[in-house]
Order: structure tokens, then C-alpha cells, then sequence
């Protein structure tokens, strides 16, 4: 292993949140390294829609006519079918976001990827973290990763953050505590469909059960089914999701069988919700690494983009009272929804119970969209000062130290 490296910030995972926080940073002129485990512009599981705060981000961005450009098309009207009765909904412009969108994280992931990129990040796939290397007080000074070939290697780093999703490599090793969790989650299988025309997201309910349809990338519908995860077991899912979305969304299940279904069925198999402690000595946590929250509400996407821009603006601060602040914005904004959530994830409601539960969760997410709403325009560029690592010898050092790694046992076990 050779030590040759430094960077400002080292983003793990370059999916929605880890590039939208390494585009944001470099924006400020840091010095960023996103790497990833996987391959550029591969898909991933996802809750597809976007929400008006993700919209208005990409808009402010400059993103979102790529967005529109890779046949994603807006959603100007949205459905909630609650057993036999529909309340269809128009949405309403406001804040300058006209439609939404649900694009494929083909689509989405690449765009915020490249727009990393321009921005002066240094971008890396098939490269992934294998352990974290701390200084004698124990703060965390950079990473040893491994790249395509094998090899492994250190990187120094201001600040490592974790944006490696619900099972966080980076959380695991900092042992980052939960602060809130989650009682409920929700089993979900989907699958993308042609020939299937409809008009805006469509969210279905019936006790015990719910579907969704939402119009995404290609001319293709993303057709979900959603129940307990005990429906789950025994392995068919073919027959599962044809029988839940029976049950659930009749009318639907029908149309079906005129249409194609493209690919194959992904399942979910569940996972409660979580709030990790969002940054310590020398780390920190964005999308699902630091917050996951159960797909029922479809809003974690936005929750990704959204805390990539409070964690970007706290790190390029770069004071702990701007982190701890940014700890605080993320809770207040997060936790009425998540609780909202939760809630709806038990499936101990009655279609009544279910239409205040919606109610509630769409008030839950309007503090977040004037928050949003509110921030400066463009980027506040901080000053190129001198790095508050040790110098590169000392840390040097440090990675050669293996009683600075933080399993040194496992250093070329895991991937």
C-alpha cells in the first residue's frame, strides 16, 4: 500500500447525495475526491419521485433541463385513490417549479456525477473504502481505498463523508450512533412497464395494501406494490405483485395485461427507518448513510439532494458550530415526516386514519421547501486556507501506522 494523496474532502459513494455533495463542495473551491464502489451510470434501487424541494434544487442547480432533456416528463397532476374513491390533486407552481419528475437513477445519478465533475471534483468508480485511518487523538484523517485493480491505497483527507447508503461502510466504522429509529417498514416490489399511458403519479390504498404509478424515464411507467414485509416471504414475486396489486388497485392490475412489463421485477425486502448522529471528529453522513426514512412517502430522494446541500454549506463553513448547526437544521426538518411516516409503514390504518396521516405528512414537508426556498442563489466560495490536517509527512506517518486503521485486521478482506 503506498501513501501519494491529500484532498480537501473524500465523498464515499457517488450516487445522488455523495455527487450532489461533492458538486457543491467544489464549487466552493475544496478539493474533492468522490469515489465509488460501482460502475458509472448503473442503476440502483429507488423511490423515483422527486418532490418540490429536489425540483427547485436541480432548477437552482442549472440541472434540471438535463433532467427534462433525458425524457423525463414533468408530472403536473397526481391521484390519491383511497379504496374506490379518487381525490385527483393539480399542482399548484410555486417557488419557480412548475412540474416534478421522477427520472431513473440512470439518468439522475450521471447528471449530478458529471455536474461533479465540471465543478473541479475528481471522480472515481470501482474504487471502494476499505478502512479509515485516524490521529492519535482519534479523529479521522483520511481513507484506504482500493481501486479496480486491487491495489489499495491512502488518501488524506480534511473530512470523509459517507454517502454509501442505508448499510454505511463509513457509519459502521466511526460506530455512529442512531438517534432516532423507526418501528414499522415496508416491502415494496416494482417494475417498469410500456404501453401503459397515464397521467401523473397515481398512489393507491386499501387496508394492508398500497401501489403506486409513476411515469418515468423512457416512456415507461414504474408500477409498484407495497405491504407488510411478512407478504413477502416464499420467493414469488411475480404472483405476489399481480395478487397485491389486485387487491389494491384492481383497475390497474387490469391494464396490465395490455402492456409490457420491461426487465424484471426488483424487490425490497424492508428496513426501518434511522437517524444517525450526522458528523464527529473528522467525518460525516448524507443521504441514506446518515437518514433513512421508509419508502412509502417516496420523498427519500429529496431528503438525499436536500442534506447534500446543508451538509455542503456546513462543511465548507468549516467550524463544528456549522456542523452542529446543520445536525439541528437536518433533525427539525426530518423528524415530523419521519414519524409520519412510520406511521403509515404499520399498516394498522383505516382509509380515514390514512387521508389525515396524508395531510399531516404534506404540512411536514413545507418547512422544508421554504427552507429551501430561502437559501442564497450561486455558491459562497470559501477561501483556499491552509488545510487543518497535519502535514502531509505526519500523516503520512499515520497511514503506515496500522493502529491508526480502524479494523487493520480486515484491511484487504473487505472490497
Amino acid at each position: 500500500m503506498s501513501t501519494h494523496e491529500t484532498c480537501d474532502v473524500l465523498v464515499v459513494g457517488a450516487r445522488a447525495a455523495g455527487a450532489a455533495t461533492a458538486m457543491l463542495l467544489a464549487e466552493r473551491g475544496l478539493e474533492v475526491l468522490l469515489v465509488d464502489r460501482g460502475a458509472y451510470g448503473t442503476d440502483t434501487l429507488s423511490t423515483h419521485a422527486l418532490m418540490r424541494g429536489a425540483v427547485l434544487q436541480l432548477k437552482r442547480w442549472g440541472l434540471l433541463q438535463q433532467i427534462e432533456a433525458g425524457a423525463t416528463p414533468p408530472i403536473r397532476r397526481t391521484a390519491f385513490h383511497y379504496g374506490d374513491t379518487v381525490l385527483p390533486l393539480a399542482l399548484e407552481p410555486s417557488h419557480g417549479v412548475e412540474a416534478l419528475y421522477a427520472p431513473r437513477r440512470t439518468v439522475l445519478d450521471p447528471i449530478l456525477v458529471d455536474a461533479a465533475k465540471v465543478a473541479g471534483a475528481t471522480v472515481r468508480f470501482r474504487t471502494g473504502l476499505v478502512d479509515l485511518a485516524r490521529d492519535a487523538k482519534g479523529r479521522v484523517i483520511g481513507a484506504v481505498l482500493k481501486g479496480p485493480t486491487g491495489a489499495t491505497y491512502a488518501v488524506a483527507a480534511e473530512r470523509v463523508i459517507g454517502a454509501d447508503g442505508a448499510g454505511s461502510t463509513v457509519a459502521r466504522l466511526v460506530a455512529a450512533p442512531f438517534e432516532h429509529r423507526a418501528a414499522h417498514a415496508t416491502a415494496v416490489i416494482y417494475g417498469y412497464w410500456s404501453g401503459l399511458e397515464v397521467e401523473g403519479y397515481h398512489w393507491h390504498y386499501r387496508p394492508g395494501t398500497s401501489a403506486g404509478v409513476i411515469p418515468t424515464t423512457g416512456r415507461e411507467t414504474c408500477v409498484f406494490a407495497a405491504m407488510p414485509p411478512a407478504r413477502l416471504k416464499g420467493g414469488d414475486y411475480p404472483a405476489l405483485y399481480r395478487a397485491v396489486l389486485a387487491e389494491c388497485a384492481p383497475g390497474l392490475a387490469a391494464r396490465l395485461d395490455e402492456a409490457r412489463l420491461e426487465g424484471r421485477l426488483t424487490a425490497f425486502a424492508g428496513r426501518p427507518g434511522f437517524l444517525r448522529r450526522a458528523y464527529g471528529p473528522g467525518w460525516a453522513l448524507v443521504g441514506d448513510a446518515g437518514y433513512f426514512k421508509d419508502p412509502i412517502t417516496a420523498h427519500g430522494l429529496t431528503d438525499a439532494l436536500r442534506d447534500a446541500e446543508l451538509l455542503a454549506r456546513a462543511v465548507a463553513a468549516g467550524t463544528e458550530a456549522a456542523l452542529e448547526d446543520f445536525a439541528t437544521l437536518r433533525r427539525a426538518l426530518s423528524l415530523p415526516l419521519f414519524e409520519v411516516t412510520d406511521r403509515i409503514a404499520a399498516f394498522d390504518w383505516d382509509l380515514e386514519q390514512l387521508q389525515a396521516l396524508h395531510r399531516a405528512s404534506s404540512k411536514a414537508m413545507q418547512p422544508e421547501v421554504e427552507h429551501l426556498a430561502s437559501l442564497p442563489v450561486g455558491t459562497a466560495g470559501r477561501s483556499r486556507q491552509q488545510p487543518t490536517l497535519p502535514a502531509w509527512q505526519t500523516a503520512a506517518a499515520h497511514f503506515a501506522d496500522p493502529h491508526t486503521l480502524a479494523n487493520p485486521s480486515t484491511l484487504e478482506k473487505r472490497p
